[in-house]
């Protein structure tokens, strides 16, 4: 297997329970910025034996990059909800369930009340 595509997967791999990820971030955690369509077509080319959280992986906009209505679409969004994710007309709110929305949130929100 190619080094970028061990880091892509280790990357994805390590999206924890519950949280999720954009293309984008999993390329730059991958060290491989800018390189968001790589990480999903690496995706649709995961090895026989593999298994990954794909369905933890969304769009930069927090939306499944399948067609709504679609198995696959329907797939993931069951997967997210089992492990607490919000999915709301196939988007997920990045800012709660993203991997580094917590630190966005830290850094750069508004304070709590």
């Amino acid at each position: 297997m190619h080094e970028a595509a061990t880091r892509i997967y280790a990357a994805i791999a390590a999206i924890p329970r519950g949280r999720v990820a954009s293309y984008g971030a999993i390329a730059a955690r991958a060290g491989l910025p800018g390189r968001a369509r790589l990480v999903g077509r690496l995706l649709g080319e995961v090895p026989d034996g593999m298994e990954l959280p794909w369905y933890r992986v969304l769009c930069s906009s927090g939306h499944i990059a399948m067609p709504p209505g679609s198995r696959g679409f329907r797939e993931q969004s069951r997967r997210l909800r089992a492990e607490g994710v919000e999915v709301r007309n196939g988007r997920v709110p990045l800012s709660r369930f993203g991997l580094d929305g917590d630190l966005d949130h830290a850094l750069w929100g508004m304070p709590d009340a």
